[in-house]
């Protein structure tokens, strides 16, 4: 027979309930000593109905007050009667799951939420010590093994694995929070360097800063795949990791957010004529192709390309073509009205921090080009599961356009996909409040951006296709992203209103834990959500391969590292020619 994994004597009885609401437990503290080992945060065990059933409840709140009152008769003196001060202790918990131990044909299960509520006087113990190890190591024990995330440990017991649900961690969103140098980006490399276990892993990775380029190099023993956006010197000649995503990937709304101004009087007939002649390119370019059932429900919208010298022609001949008149030529119907519309996608054209976009090599024009980027990027299998994309030398003011119209280009590949030949994809969007704002805060480009990333994290579950957002600033990320994740690694967070927003995503029972973010040490979390049983404060195991975003020892290299000349004059020719050397 199985032994219980909670096995309580009376050393380890803490006293009796005193109070219960709907998710609170107020205990009587009869064990002084006890109590002054109980910390917030501590387990709670509270005899159910049965002999078999705990409901388990986690320290929210300890006090002690005193009172005065009659000593026993005894003890009356020959003075008289003289009032003993006399300690009230009590411990409030939150009630968060039910332990039995035995359930049916299982031994020793945990399960979230309470099936009953504890009854009045029913007697509590502390869970320390061996049985704190047994319990800690049955919360994982229930995922197949297949199925197991392994994070690192849990602080309350550092000899038992905090484990999580592979699956139910990245099927339903999640979200991985902290302030600068928590260790986000070790926690990152961690979740990476576990999935790449896997056999077919499909996670892509946006990469803001190119911090995770250590993961992509093998001479070191690394495992993902690495791609960069083209820069303004991978224009003449692209290396075989250099990623393009010509003007026509876009649609109508995100070229038209990047050189319409709504402000301009003729901003209407602007992308009125542009509409018109990018879908009659369209065309022309499935004629050539002899596509004819696509030409049937195409739309302006669809990826397929066109020749963008002969838009400008099109749009020039619009701008410049005079009417005619009964007494000779007029004004024209669109002359002199696509002046500022036609400048400004000039002016696109020619900075080369835009070649990504609007000088993509030849080959990006013809037809099968979009499918075989598209299977670089989704393919798995043979070490290059984990996709990383460095958008370090992308232009800040289009860097939201960037990003949504490629999450909405995989995004759109999963959607009409067969349902039985998808596999699932993650986005591990880092740094997102770069581009992911809340929406009161966005400007024309970034909503762009918002409304793929917020689609994808409404409608993704259903097509295999899920987010992982990283910040350092929860309160500068789109509220509807978050509220949709449904599971959280909060690291140490030390601004109020960071705090406050991981409080609101989180039940109205589990708020108080958020009192605990700043004093959290750097690589410790709080892990809370659908993938674990209970909401637990863990130490991140270490990544065998660090990102390269470690903190720099400001003191210590002033005191002994010497800055070198020729390498600030080299970056100031990095700065002149927007191009990153190695």
């Amino acid at each position: 027979m199985t032994e219980a994994a909670l096995q309580f004597s009376d050393q380890d009885k803490l006293g009796r309930v005193a109070s219960v609401d709907t998710s609170h437990v107020a205990v009587d503290v009869a064990n002084s000593l006890l109590l002054t080992r109980i910390g917030i945060g501590q387990l709670i065990a509270i005899r159910g109905a049965t002999e078999r059933e705990y409901l388990i409840a986690m320290t929210e709140r300890v006090t002690r007050s005193t009172r005065d009152e009659l000593p026993p008769a005894t003890d009356h003196g020959d003075d008289g009667v003289f009032l003993a001060t006399v300690p009230t202790d009590v411990l409030q918990g939150v009630l968060i799951g039910t332990f039995r131990t035995i359930e049916g044909a299982k031994a020793n299960t945990f399960k979230r939420g309470a099936d009953s509520f504890p009854q009045i006087d029913r007697e509590c113990f502390v869970i320390e010590g061996p049985n704190l190890q047994r319990f800690m190591g049955i919360l994982g024990a229930g995922f197949a093994e297949d199925e197991r995330l392994k994070l690192g440990a849990f602080v309350a017991d550092r000899s038992a694995d905090a484990i999580a649900s592979g699956d139910k961690f990245f099927q339903r969103h999640a979200a991985i929070l902290g302030s600068t140098g928590s260790g986000k980006s070790w926690a990152v490399a961690l979740i990476l360097e576990r999935a790449a276990k896997l056999k077919f892993p499909n996670i892509i990775v946006f990469d803001m800063h190119g911090e995770y380029a250590p993961l992509a190099d093998k001479s070191a023993g690394g495992f993902a795949e690495r791609f960069r956006i083209a820069g303004p010197g991978d224009l003449e000649k692209p290396a075989n990791d250099v990623l393009f995503l010509p003007y026509w990937l876009l649609n109508r709304d995100e070229m038209l957010s990047m050189i319409l101004d709504r402000s301009d009087q003729n901003a209407p007939n602007q992308a009125s004529r542009f509409t018109m002649h990018v879908r009659n390119l369209k065309g022309q370019t499935l004629d050539t192709e002899s596509k004819v059932d696509v030409k049937k429900t195409f739309t302006v919208d669809s990826p397929i390309p066109y020749d963008l010298k002969s838009l400008l022609g099109l749009l020039a001949s619009d701008n410049t073509t005079k009417g005619v008149g009964k007494t000779g030529p007029v004004k024209g119907e669109w002359e002199d009205k696509l002046t500022r519309f036609l400048a400004r996608l000039e002016a696109k054209l020619d900075d080369r921090r835009y070649g990504f976009m609007f000088s993509p090599p030849s080959g990006s024009a013809k037809y099968d080009w979009l499918a075989q980027q598209v299977v670089r990027l989704l393919h798995s299998g043979g070490g290059s599961g984990i996709k990383i994309i460095d958008f370090s030398e992308v232009p800040s003011d289009v860097l939201p356009v960037v990003t949504g119209t490629l999450a909405r280009l995989l995004y759109d590949v999963q959607f009409w996909m067969g349902s039985k030949k998808r596999t699932p994809v993650t986005l591990l969007c880092d740094e997102a409040h770069l581009y992911l704002p809340v929406r009161d805060d966005a400007d024309a480009v970034q909503r762009q951006a918002l409304g793929t990333f917020e689609r994808i994290a409404k409608e993704g579950r259903k097509y295999g296709f899920s987010l992982l957002v990283v910040s350092q600033r929860p309160s500068d990320v789109s509220r509807t992203i978050l509220s949709q994740c449904n599971n959280f690694l909060a690291l140490r967070l030390t601004n109020e209103t960071d705090q406050s927003v991981i409080k609101r995503l989180m039940p109205d029972s589990l708020a108080g834990l958020t009192s605990i973010l700043p004093l959290l040490d750097t690589g410790e979390a709080l892990l809370l959500g659908d993938a674990v049983l209970l909401p637990s404060r863990i130490k991140l195991d270490a990544p065998k391969i660090p990102p390269d975003s470690a903190t720099r020892d400001f003191w210590s290299e002033w005191g002994t590292a010497q800055p070198d000349d020729a390498a600030i004059s080299a970056a100031v020719e990095c700065l002149r020619s927007q191009t990153r050397k190695n």
